[in-house]
């Protein structure tokens, strides 16, 4: 899902894509929306300027996979996930 910029023309070469047309004033068409996305990257955003303050370009896709992590499993209790992942590491 996105909005109708011509940057995701080629993404419906190889993905499923459905848009909202904002310039038309238009956020939310049955399901299709930006919401989450644009979520996701206000979050990282702000934890960036306000916790981490700077990320070089060399950690950056780092940071990027953090942060979906973390919203991959939001809904997730952390603690026994991390657990769990740490014992099959040892």
């Amino acid at each position: 899902m996105s909005d109708e910029s011509k940057i995701y023309n080629r993404v419906k070469r190889d993905y499923t894509h459905a848009f909202v047309t904002h310039s038309k004033e238009q956020y939310v068409k049955g399901d299709i929306h930006t919401n989450s996305i644009e979520g996701f990257w206000g979050n990282m955003k702000n934890a960036i300027s306000g916790t981490y303050h700077c990320v070089s370009p060399k950690y950056l896709q780092s940071y990027v996979n953090e942060f979906v992590f973390r919203y991959n499993y939001r809904a997730v209790p952390i603690c026994p996930l991390l657990l769990e992942r740490a014992v099959k590491l040892s």
